[in-house]
């Protein structure tokens, strides 16, 4: 019993664990996007007056939490601990959930090869190229079909469930959302009514903490969250194109494009109303569909290939479970159909959603007894081949990250040598991709950096820095002031400046 329970333990706990060391320590981990970068500067108020403590979008609570950390222990790689620990924990509960799923049709060894193939496969890829956004889609998912499985006997399962995702869903409450709808039909097939009551408190958590948001939010919150979702219907979503009138438009036009907000006097909610229209869908949908579909087939083989596995498994089972089984297939390729033509489908967002998939599609079928068809020696021989190809594929993208971290921090670091004044940098953030979250490239004091580039420019924190660094809070009048001053180092600005701007400037 005790050997028992301590393979259990192993393969649950053990697995998860180890492939996130490994990932971390023999491939590397490296951002996917500049977001989680640029969220350490503003934590550790290196782009900011003084460290952010509320982020006002998401990282609810967290921000302060992660701004404290820094001033504690400011070589500390806070951030990157505190997500990958989540993120383990939502692999952790995941794989719990295979687990129990698999007891019944192997013995142990052959599950524990499951498992390791299922990690391999579908979790790799969040630990080796990470950012915040999986960590709440996971983790919500997760602790949902988590909570359903469990005994109805252990009554402090849905208090921790609850817990797990109040924390993802203040890390990015429509993520947290979004992973716990996805799985919600198969926390039905586990648990039957019962879960129910673990839905709905699902629901009223996410409710609250709504509310609560809603409540307290200031008016330079409410702005910036409106602002952020009309530059999302441009620049991310492709819902609206230009179509400037004037010449002051064009400049302002010019300045979205370049993700430069930071001025209200040219960027403002009149704008978007004033100088975009709707975009010819005809000549998008297209396109985005295609692009979907390319990064779904390319990236994701191993679990469409799972899943095909799975739907061949379930042909086996009596044919109300088939139906069911074939309506939650078409509703999940329809959700990442309609999330790629209404919104986009970044890796970010397909691998989580196609992981949690995958673990409550298996729900639907291993819940059964099967009757496992002919031909039962070749699925090991397919899943080494996909297993092997995949790990090629893994390889492959190890030398890009590696190549990418270095020259990236060549030119941070070389950011965070400059001590003598403010920097002033445009376009710089593109070089905060692929960084490691777990080095420290910007030394914890110096000067601070005014990004002139970048979503964080739309953050209220930006006005109080430039406030601290000149006295004004507009952006135009600020940068005259700096100008003016010695020993400030202005990086990239006039080379990536049109003249229309460079005057502005």
């Amino acid at each position: 019993m005790e050997q028992a329970r301590l393979g259990y333990w192993l393969r649950v706990v053990g697995l998860p664990v180890l492939l996130v060391l490994l990932t971390a320590t023999v491939l590397g981990s490296h951002y996917e996007t500049n977001d989680d970068f640029c969220l350490t500067l503003l934590l550790r108020g290196r782009t900011a007056a003084a460290p952010v403590t509320n982020l006002h979008l998401y990282f609810h609570g967290w921000a302060w939490v992660l701004a404290r950390l820094y001033q504690l222990a400011p070589a500390v790689p806070w951030y990157g601990l505190t997500l990958y620990a989540l993120l383990t924990l939502a692999l952790v509960l995941l794989t719990s959930v295979l687990e129990r799923l698999l007891a019944p049709h192997t013995t142990a060894w052959p599950r524990a090869a499951l498992l390791t193939v299922f990690l391999v496969l579908a979790g790799l890829e969040h630990a080796q190229w990470f950012n915040y956004l999986r960590v709440p889609l996971l983790l919500s998912g997760a602790g949902l079909l988590w909570a359903a499985q469990q005994p109805a006997a252990r009554r402090w399962v849905l208090p921790v469930s609850l817990l797990l995702f109040a924390a993802a869903w203040a890390i990015r409450p429509s993520a947290a959302v979004l992973g716990a709808a996805l799985v919600a039909p198969a926390a039905w097939w586990l648990a039957g009514r019962r879960a129910g009551r673990v839905v709905a408190g699902f629901g009223a958590v996410a409710l609250l903490l709504g509310l609560l948001v809603q409540l307290t939010r200031s008016p330079e919150a409410t702005r910036y969250r409106r602002l952020d979702v009309l530059k999302s219907a441009v620049l991310d979503y492709g819902w609206q194109v230009p179509a400037p009138h004037t010449r002051a438009d064009s400049l302002a036009v010019q300045a979205v494009a370049e993700w430069s907000f930071g001025d209200s006097t040219l960027v403002d909610e009149a704008l978007f109303r004033r100088a975009y229209r709707p975009a010819p869908w005809a000549k998008v949908l297209p396109g985005k569909a295609f692009d979907a579909f390319v990064l779904v087939v390319r990236d994701y083989f191993p679990l469409l290939i799972l899943n095909a596995l799975l739907l061949a498994l379930g042909l086996n089972l009596p044919a109300a479970l088939r139906r069911r089984q074939w309506l939650y297939v078409l509703g999940g390729v329809g959700l990442l159909l309609g999330l790629a033509l209404a919104l986009k489908l970044p890796p970010r967002l397909a691998g989580p959603l196609l992981t949690l998939f995958t673990v409550a599609h298996a729900a639907g079928v291993l819940r059964q007894p099967l009757r496992l068809p002919k031909g039962r020696p070749l699925r090991p021989l397919l899943l080494a081949a996909l297993l092997g190809l995949y790990l090629l594929k893994v390889g492959h993208r190890r030398q890009v990250l590696a190549a990418e971290e270095q020259q990236h921090r060549r030119f941070v670091q070389a950011l965070g040598a400059h001590r003598a004044g403010p920097l002033v940098g445009m376009q710089v953030e593109e070089q905060f991709k692929s960084l490691s979250p777990f080095r420290q490239y910007v030394p914890a004091a110096g000067p601070p950096w005014l990004l002139l580039t970048g979503w964080p420019t739309l953050d209220p924190s930006q006005a109080r820095l430039r406030q601290q660094l000149t006295g004004s809070r507009n952006q135009r009048e600020a940068l005259r002031r700096l100008r003016r001053r010695p020993g400030v180092r202005w990086q990239n600005v006039h080379l990536q400046l049109p003249p229309k701007r460079r005057e502005e400037l």
